[in-house]
Formats: C-alpha cells, sequence, structure tokens
C-alpha cells in the first residue's frame, strides 16, 4: 500500500482533526465482499451510531441528555431483530470492511419510523420516605425484590455452566494432557505445565551448555549449530540511514536459511505479514490434519500440575514448568484443541442456568453493585488452558466467548474489542536464545496455545500451518533436558520476553537519552513549579533508567530559546540564548546532549542554579513551538525521550495558538466546540518525532485556558504522555504539588522501552481495524512506539471476516519489541485463547462488561471530536438499548414486564450512565475546556483498571473499619470495607466517606461524625475545627489512624498515578465535585439511576 494511504489514517499534513484512532485497516477495508469459507460478509455492527430517540416521558424529568440528531447521509444499517423494521444508523468510525478508508467522519442520519409494539407495564417508583439527610427531591428506592428471577432463558439455547470443576460426562472421549497423538486421533490439546515451579527472579536463560546434553535412547550424533530462525529488526540494509531505523517487527525475515524451516524470503520494507510466508512446507497446511504417528513408546508425557497458590494477577507471569528432564506418559488420544468442544471441556454434571445467564430485573433489583470490585470473566475454557492463559490485567477481551461468526456478533450488538497493558510491571521469565521459534507463515510467536503434532512439528494456533521445530528449541534450559520442546518456557507461559538477537537490530540500540524543556516565563515562575521540578530531578537523578551511555539535557524557554554547554571540563553551565525564533537552529550541536555520568557535577549544579535564574523575569510571552522543534533537532539523530513542561497558552512563533474558550458556554446543555485541534502544526511535528524515536510528554500545568486539544497531539501521535494539573500553585494548591512530586518522581524512575513497534496477531477469520491509544501506525497493524512505557493502555476493535464454524478456540497474540535502557532488544510477547460458541445465549454469557464499557468510552472519544459530542452520548445510549433489547427479543423466550439484562450485563446500564455523567461527555455541567479534552484523553490512555475508577468511582465508609476480611500485606493490616452505590442515600451525617474516582480521593465528614473517628483519625476535637482545605491525614498512634491510613495507602499503591486526596465537610467548596459522582442521583441537567432505567425499557418497548 502506498505510503499516502498510511498517511490518510493519521491525517498526515492534511489539516484535520485526527482522533489518535480511529485507523483503518486498508487490508481489511479494501477485502471483497464474500471472502472467506462460503461466508457472506456482512458490515459489522457498530454500537457507537448515533439515532434519534423518542421523546423522554415529560413526568420524569425536565431536561434529559439525550439530544436530536440532525439528518445526513445514511451510511450503514445492520439487520433488525424479528418483527422489526430495519433500523438504519450511522457509523462512527468503522466502515464495512469491504469499503475503502475514508478519513472523514460521516454526518449522523435519521432513524427510520418503527412499529411500536405494546408497552409493556413499569411500575413507577414507589412513594417512600427518605432517612437521608441529604436535602433536595426525595430519594426513590426499588421495589422490595419478589424472590429469585425465574430463569426465562431457553434451555436449548442456553449456554452449559461454566463451571470447570466438573469431569466430562459419561458421553466425552476421553482427554490426553498432552500425550501425543496415536493413529485415528486428532491432534493432541494444549500444553499444560509440568509440575514444577519456574522462578521468574533466576537470572535469563542462556544459550545451552557446550557439552552435549543427555538424549533420549536411540539418539545419536551431536546436534548441528542451531541457526536463526528470527526475523530482523527492520531491513538488513544500508540504504535507510541510521537515524531512522525500520522497526517494523515481524515485517522483514533475515536473510539466509532458517533452521529446519527452508529457505527465506528476500528483504523488503513495508511487507504485510501474510505476504512474507516462506517456501511451503511437506505436511497437510489446512485445518483438518488427518493422522500423524505416534511417537515410539517410552515417550510420554507429565500430568498437570496442582492449581498454584499465587494471586490470580501473577499466574500468567509464573507459570510452572520443570526442573529435571520427564519422560512422557502416552494416553488414549483424545480430542485436540480444533475439536475439543468449549461446551463440553466446562460441561457442568448440573442442570442450573450459568450464573452470568441468570436473569435480572434491573427494574426491581437495587443492589446489584458488588460489595468488592468487579473481577475480570473466567472464560468457559478446559483447566489446562486456563491455567496457561495471560492475565487479564494485560490482555482482556470485551467477550470472552467469540461469536462463530459476524452475524452472530451483530446479533449480540456487543462490541468485540481487545484492551491491552503490554508494558506493564510484571516479573517475567525471560529467555536468551540466538532461536526466537515463530510460525513460517504468519510469524506468531511459539506459545502454549500450539499443539505438538510430534517431537519434531508443531502446528500454529494463528494460521494453523505445521512448522518444524528448530534443532536448538529441542534443549530445555530449566529442566537441562533434551528433546522435550514443550516443556520450554516459551510453550509453559502466555507471557514472556525475549533479548533479541543481533538479527533484530539495524543498528546499535540506542542510548537513553533524555531532554528537559521547561517553560520559564513569568507566568511559569508564578506557579512555582520550577523548584519543584529540579529537586525532584536531583532527588531523583541516580535513579534514571540507563546505563553508561544515558545523555541529558536542557531547553528553557519564554520569548527566546535558551540552551545549556554542559560539556566536560567546564567549570559551570554556560547559557547559549537564541532569539531568531523563526529560524531556530542549534549554538553548538556537539555539547547540549552530555554524558550524564561524566558531567553529573554540571547537571546538578545547572538544577541548582535554574529556580533562581529566572525569578525576576517580566517575561510574558511564550514561543513553545520554536523551543519544540529546537529539540527535535537535538534529538533526531539518536532518539529519546523529550519531556515538556508547559504553564500558558503558547502566542509567540509558529504554533502560536489563540484562547477559544467561551467561560460562558461551560455549562451549556448544547454541543461542546473546540474539541479538535486548532491547527495540525503539534500533530505534525509529533509525526516527525515519530519518524526520528522521539517520543514527547506534555506537563501542563496551568490555572488558564492552555488549549490541551491542540497541544495534546504533539504526545498522542509520538507515543508519549499528558499530565495535567489545573490551578497548579506551589502555595495556593498543596494538594497538586504533592501529586506533581509524587508522579514526577514516578516518571523519572519507571522503566521506560526506546524505539518500539508493537503488532497485534490473531487467529485466521479475526481481523482488527481501529486502534486506541498514543502511538502513529506505521503500517496497516503495526504501531510505531518512540517510546512505551509500564503505564500506558491500549485498545483495539476487531470484525468477524471469515466465519470461525471449524474452530473450537481462537488466539491473540501482542508482540512489542522495544530497546531496554541497558541497550538491550528485547520482545515481549502476550498470549490470550478464548473459545469459540455458536449460540447467542453463550455470546452474552462470555460478555465482560467492564471491557466493553472501557472500549465504548474508547469510541465515544472518537465520535465526539469527529461529530459532535451530543451523537456520541446517543451513541452510548444506544449501546445499552440495542444489547438488553436484543438479549430480551433473542435470547428469552418467556418474555415478563421489566427491564431484563443477564447478570454478567446487570451493570451496563449503569456504566453508561456513569459515561454520560462523566467529565469527559457530561452537559449541563460547567467544566473547562482542557479538563474535558483531558478527561477524554485518560479514558483511551490508561490501562482499563483505572479508567473504570474515572468512570465510576468506588465509595467506602472508613468510620466503622474493622480487620474482619482484611488484607494482610507486607506485615500491614488493609481493611477492605464494602463498595457501596453512588447515592446521598448511602450517606450518613454519623460518619465518614471515601470516595475513590482515579486521578483524585475525597473523604467527606458528615455534620454529626462521631466523635472518636474525628479525634482518633484527624486529630481533632470537633466537626468544626476540620481545616477548610485538608489535603493530608495525620499520622496518629491510634488503631483507626492506622487502619485509615493503610487503606488510602493501599489504594494509591494499586495504580502508578498520584491521586491526591481532599478532606471535605458539607459547606467546603469541593463538596459538589464529591457530589457530581453520586452517578445514581438525579441533577439539574441528568437523570437518575431509576430514571435512566426507565428510559432504556421505554425505548426498547417501542
Amino acid at each position: 500500500m502506498s505510503t499516502a494511504g498510511f498517511n490518510s489514517q493519521n491525517g498526515t499534513g492534511t489539516g484535520q482533526t485526527y482522533t489518535n484512532g480511529p485507523s483503518q485497516n486498508p487490508v481489511a477495508l479494501q477485502q471483497p465482499p464474500g471472502v472467506g469459507y462460503g461466508m457472506n460478509h456482512q458490515p459489522a455492527y457498530n454500537p457507537m451510531q448515533a439515532k434519534v430517540l423518542g421523546p423522554p416521558n415529560p413526568a420524569l424529568y425536565a431536561s434529559g441528555p439525550h439530544q436530536p440528531v440532525p439528518p445526513g447521509p445514511q451510511l450503514g444499517s445492520y439487520p433488525p431483530p424479528p418483527a422489526q423494521p430495519l433500523l438504519t444508523r450511522p457509523q462512527i468510525g468503522v466502515l464495512p470492511s469491504h469499503t475503502p478508508p475514508q478519513s472523514a467522519s460521516p454526518g449522523p442520519g435519521p432513524r427510520q419510523a418503527q412499529a411500536t409494539p405494546p408497552a409493556q407495564a413499569t411500575p413507577p417508583p414507589p412513594a417512600v420516605t427518605s432517612t437521608s439527610y441529604y436535602t433536595g427531591p426525595p430519594a426513590w428506592q426499588y421495589a422490595a425484590p419478589r424472590g429469585p428471577a425465574p430463569n426465562h432463558v431457553n434451555p436449548a439455547a442456553a449456554a452449559p455452566s461454566h463451571s470447570s470443576a466438573q469431569p466430562p460426562g459419561p458421553g466425552a472421549p476421553p482427554t490426553s494432557i498432552h500425550g501425543y497423538p496415536q493413529p485415528g486421533t486428532a491432534p493432541p490439546p494444549m500444553n499444560p505445565p509440568p509440575p514444577h515451579t519456574y522462578q521468574p527472579n533466576r537470572p535469563a536463560y542462556g544459550p545451552p551448555p557446550t557439552a552435549p546434553p543427555a538424549r533420549p535412547p536411540g539418539a545419536t550424533g551431536t546436534p548441528p549449530p542451531p541457526k536463526v530462525d528470527a526475523q530482523c529488526w527492520g531491513a538488513a540494509s544500508s540504504a535507510r540511514p541510521p537515524t531512522e531505523p525500520d522497526t517494523q517487527e515481524g515485517d522483514v525475515e533475515c536473510p539466509g536459511d532458517v533452521a529446519g524451516n527452508g529457505p527465506q524470503a528476500p528483504n523488503s520494507y513495508n511487507h504485510v505479514d501474510n505476504r512474507m510466508a516462506g517456501a511451503a512446507q511437506p505436511g497437510p497446511p489446512g485445518r483438518h490434519l488427518g493422522h500423524y504417528p505416534s511417537l515410539p513408546p517410552g515417550y510420554q508425557n507429565t500430568l498437570a500440575p496442582p492449581p498454584s497458590s499465587l494471586h490470580p494477577a501473577l499466574q500468567a507471569a509464573t507459570q510452572p514448568y520443570t526442573q529435571g528432564p520427564q519422560p512422557y506418559q502416552q494416553q488414549p488420544g483424545g480430542p485436540g484443541p480444533d475439536q475439543l468442544s468449549p461446551s463440553m471441556a466446562a460441561m457442568s454434571l448440573q442442570s442450573g442456568t450459568p450464573e452470568a445467564l441468570r436473569v435480572v430485573n434491573l427494574l426491581q433489583e437495587r443492589n446489584l453493585l458488588p460489595p468488592a470490585p468487579v473481577p475480570a470473566p473466567t472464560p468457559c475454557l478446559t483447566q489446562d488452558l486456563q491455567k496457561l492463559n495471560c492475565s487479564p490485567e494485560v490482555f482482556r477481551c470485551t467477550l470472552t466467548s467469540i461469536p462463530q461468526t459476524q452475524s452472530l456478533l451483530n446479533k449480540a450488538k456487543l462490541p468485540l474489542g481487545l484492551l491491552l497493558h503490554p508494558f506493564k510491571d510484571l516479573s517475567l521469565p525471560v529467555v536468551t536464545s540466538s532461536t526466537i521459534v515463530r510460525c513460517r507463515s504468519c510469524r506468531t510467536y511459539i506459545n502454549p496455545f500450539v499443539s505438538f503434532l510430534d517431537q519434531r512439528r508443531w502446528k500454529c494456533n494463528l494460521c494453523y500451518r505445521v512448522n518444524d521445530v528448530p534443532e536448538e528449541f529441542m534443549y530445555n534450559p530449566v529442566s537441562r533436558s533434551y528433546g522435550e520442546p514443550h516443556k520450554r518456557p516459551e510453550v509453559q507461559n502466555a507471557t514472556i520476553e525475549f533479548i533479541a538477537p543481533s538479527e533484530y537490530m539495524l543498528r546499535p540500540p540506542q542510548p537513553a537519552v533524555y531532554l528537559f524543556v521547561l517553560d520559564v516565563s513569568h507566568n511559569a515562575v508564578e506557579t512555582g513549579y520550577l523548584s519543584v521540578f529540579c529537586q525532584s530531578l536531583l532527588d531523583n537523578i541516580n535513579a534514571l533508567p540507563g546505563d553508561s551511555r544515558t545523555k541529558v539535557g536542557f531547553i528553557t524557554f519564554d520569548s527566546t530559546i535558551h540552551f545549556y554547554n554542559l560539556q566536560e571540563g567546564l567549570s559551570q553551565p554556560q547559557m547559549l540564548i537564541v532569539s531568531d525564533i523563526e529560524d531556530i537552529f542549534l549554538p553548538t550541536p556537539d555539547s547540549l546532549l552530555v554524558n550524564l555520568n561524566e558531567c553529573k557535577e554540571l547537571v546538578q549544579d545547572l538544577l541548582k542554579s535554574l529556580p533562581n535564574l529566572f525569578e525576576k523575569t517580566m517575561e510574558t510571552q511564550s514561543a513553545l513551538g520554536s523551543a519544540l522543534q529546537a529539540a527535535f533537532k537535538l534529538l533526531s539523530p539518536t532518539g529519546g525521550r523529550m519531556s515538556v513542561f508547559q504553564t500558558q497558552l503558547p502566542n509567540l512563533g509558529v504554533g502560536a495558538l489563540q484562547s477559544r474558550e467561551d467561560p460562558n458556554q461551560r455549562a451549556s446543555a448544547k454541543d461542546v466546540q473546540h474539541l479538535s485541534p486548532a491547527t495540525d502544526f503539534y500533530k505534525k511535528l509529533a509525526l516527525d518525532c515519530s519518524g526520528q524515536q522521539v517520543a514527547v510528554d506534555l506537563f501542563l500545568l496551568s490555572a488558564q485556558y492552555c488549549d490541551l486539544a491542540s497541544l495534546g497531539c504533539i504526545s498522542r501521535f509520538s507515543a508519549g504522555s499528558v499530565y495535567y494539573y489545573p490551578s497548579y500553585h506551589h502555595q495556593h494548591n498543596p494538594a497538586q504539588v504533592e501529586r506533581f512530586q509524587r508522579d514526577l518522581k514516578r516518571y523519572l524512575t519507571r522503566k521506560i522501552g526506546f524505539e518500539a513497534v508493537m503488532r497485534i496477531r490473531c487467529t485466521k477469520g479475526l481481523s482488527i481495524h481501529t486502534f486506541h491509544g498514543n502511538f502513529f501506525v506505521r503500517s496497516t497493524d503495526l504501531l510505531s512506539l518512540p517510546n512505551v512505557n509500564p503505564d500506558a493502555g491500549f485498545a483495539v476493535q476487531m470484525s468477524i471476516e471469515e466465519n470461525l464454524d471449524d474452530m473450537q478456540v481462537v488466539s491473540f497474540q501482542a508482540a512489542l519489541l522495544y530497546t531496554s535502557s541497558k541497550g538491550e532488544r528485547r520482545i515481549r510477547v502476550h498470549t490470550m485463547c478464548l473459545p469459540v460458541v455458536s449460540s447467542l445465549s453463550d455470546v452474552f454469557a462470555g460478555a465482560d462488561v467492564q471491557a466493553v464499557t472501557g472500549l465504548l468510552a474508547c469510541m465515544a472519544v472518537d465520535r465526539s471530536v469527529t461529530s459532535s459530542l451530543s451523537d456520541a452520548r446517543d451513541a452510548m445510549t444506544n449501546a445499552a438499548i440495542d444489547s438488553l433489547s436484543s438479549y430480551r427479543q433473542s435470547a428469552l423466550t418467556i418474555q415478563q414486564p421489566g427491564l431484563l439484562a443477564p447478570a454478567c450485563l446487570r451493570l451496563f446500564p449503569l456504566y453508561i450512565l456513569a459515561l454520560l455523567k462523566q467529565k469527559a461527555f457530561r452537559t449541563g455541567t460547567s467544566t473547562r475546556l482542557d479538563e474535558r479534552v483531558f478527561a477524554m484523553y485518560q479514558l483511551k490512555y490508561q490501562p482499563l483498571a483505572f479508567a473504570m475508577l474515572m468512570i465510576h468511582p468506588a465509595l467506602y465508609r472508613l468510620d466503622d473499619l474493622s480487620d474482619e476480611g482484611a488484607l494482610n500485606i507486607n506485615e500491614r493490616t488493609i481493611p477492605q470495607p464494602r463498595v457501596l452505590q453512588l447515592s446521598v442515600e448511602k450517606l450518613s451525617r454519623e460518619g465518614a466517606f471515601l470516595m475513590d474516582a482515579g486521578l483524585v480521593m475525597y473523604l467527606w465528614i458528615g455534620r454529626n461524625c462521631h466523635q472518636n473517628f474525628l479525634s482518633q483519625v484527624l486529630g481533632v476535637s470537633s466537626y468544626a475545627a476540620v481545616p477548610e482545605k485538608l489535603c493530608l491525614l495525620p499520622e496518629l498512634d491510634t488503631a483507626e489512624s492506622q487502619r485509615t491510613r493503610a487503606l488510602v495507602s493501599w489504594l494509591r499503591d494499586q495504580r502508578p498515578f498520584f491521586p491526591s486526596l481532599h478532606i471535605i465537610r458539607d459547606e467546603s467548596q469541593l463538596k459538589p465535585h464529591f457530589m457530581q459522582n453520586m452517578i445514581e442521583d438525579r441533577t439539574e441537567s441528568a437523570l437518575s439511576y431509576y430514571e435512566f432505567l426507565l428510559h432504556l425499557q421505554q425505548q426498547i418497548s417501542k
């Protein structure tokens, strides 16, 4: 595909808005209809479509958040459910797979009139008396539950119980636990771990010893020297300059032969994976593999280990495998991964309905929120496969049961996508090997879900090609044994890291290079951030990730650009001022970036003098654009990280901006304007930075409007991060100062990967078409990440291009190629396996409600920028309406009044309402434009666990903490209070309540709070003595204080950023912010949860 095609995906040079995603996959989009196994291609259902909703019942509320959608061109439709006319709605950024990619987003279209069936009776909320002290509309309550809800799921369509603890039924064939198949059997199942636990903290695995290893009887001779089965990082050609390496992981293969795999394809650039297949191998290439001869007697398998006692989040990173040679145990052949039905594999002998499909009447059941955080659902896989699966903290799918066809997915009206946290801080096995085993056809890395047909052949779980096992892979570095490839760490761990051989490098790995670009205008000096930054860097300078090659540099700017000569041998730093900002140049290019170890004293001297150097400046202008250009020129030869600190709107030189915010329109219920960039300068510069392996991180510290929608592009398209500290001031806002200090320490010392690329692969038949996160899309499926950090999350949308009828499981693999701060080229690989299902009930049973919400939030951000905020809000509401309507019409056989949902989706309407009231999407409430844009950035950039706290905060009661059910971590007792519903009726004037909203925590003190809590936790004698702006919990030597501080500290430790804490009273200025997070309550401009449920039921009943 031409470069112009990729440029159009990323919006290069067009001046149009780019929504950080969607970046369409041209290969998938250009595929003609009907491709595949006899499947008629259907357009993918897109839940982010706007449609005209019926007018809300005026008796419920005066003004709702759902705005009518103006007419526009009609783009696509999906088949309606039976007995309903076709609904046509515009798409949000996902096009039918046979349509060429388009850079412009269509406008919304009209919704056609529908026949309205008789509305079902809905019991109105009964009049009740509220015990809450809160003044305002009386609190509502649900009608009392009428006992357990009956099961209305069609037994024929319902999924079996998702319990994997039951043995197979009498009719199930015997299952071999990794025995090689005998003649007449199907290929074997995937690989369970042998009984011993691998220690993740041991040194990296090395190559086999020089002495010949022990070999099984009958093996003769010496193993030949291993040959490389690897793929080059970039083309091994001198045509490309070393300053712009082609880091396309998995695109280009190395010249020469691969051990056991035949000749290689020639070098090329930007070749798509499926074009890089080498010569065909002997053996059946299709999915139906026929029969393979069994191994000699005595080549036997081992049994699976007992369940690990580790925390579930660590199991994927510490999978067990052997410490010594173990013989195979030949068992009767059973069904392999292509034939084993997941329904049979996880069959429960009980006849009850799975808990995930229990019917819930949302209008009657009030207490739906679980007492603890919502866990990720477990896929319906065999116990052996699930033990090996990737941790949901790293790799998560919106549907843990993949529909067989796109039409079945469309019928469910749920989005299909992946959410990743690929560089998360983990303790994981690291393998050093000159042979990295990958599929010859699709370049998938060998993983726990491949099948070994015999000792010398393995079958890829993504494209089903049969590959040879290289000779070196026969040696197991853990057990130091030979001839057991299925026990290698690569086949026992769903998450693993390789130290890449030299074939993955075009140039020597780049050093760690850090350049700090600092605003020193009068406004910046007034905030006092410069002193905090300099002191933090002085405190952590020895903890910067890197080695003996690490380089640092500094640029400051106001109306001119200031460089600092830190060359070794100088007695003190030299400031060099460039006033020609229109034609920026580097005064002494060789002495502005210096080796940190050699020039540490000069760097420390500069940091000590910088705050005083500008303390009396009266310069008010900001030439940020020119400073960024200078920094780009300085970093281009090596690549690295640029850290930019800005405190005002740039108003001089290139990239100058003007204020676009009207404070009088902040609370408008109409569409919000200026969510897109005002100029493409910052985006173009970010793309230039990405091409030279430079990432830009932006720290915005300001009480004024700074046009984050424009400035943020410098980080979005260079794989950087955005930090925002509104109203920052070193004296007036101590909470923000503490947050800035803690964030900066984490930022300076956390792990970092340079010159990275990431590719996501999936089983044949599935297609990735849209990415979300901070990156640049270099080719159809390759994300360019000049820097990758452990706090970044990504999301992708998927569709089903070919029927998956002949598959029982599918797999997804994310491979991240990067250079560590120590100069090692590494590859981190995550692999996830999920079952394929054919019934709609099974699809619903596998829905991951939090992952669905997180993906919808990413899609809604794109919709807000490319279309309008009201379109995005309508589309989110439609997503809830469509999924619950589909469930009611297609998954239930006995209809009853009420708003019905499966138990796995019982929180879906609550999360959608939370999104509508979230700072990114809310209307009718005063919201600064920069704060709204930052909230949108966070939803697209944060890993799911942290994004969900920002969507639906957690509320705890603190004045009655106890040690019952507490956690014991590092000799600390961490109380575990129940999570409460976000409603004022859960508050009490006698209590104290902690709200955890992700980036901020509020500790609300009731007017009649117990004297014991006030004195033992806050150290005050009365409610009136609680300070107005209290941001710290005093360290008191009382049990109550220790419990409270332990809980707050533990919650903070769960995330990489530092949430500020505000202790507030009834009359505090911050109380409205606390109350705005009471999602279930009605506000002047938004519905209560009960009213929202009635509105959903009204739309579903039409």
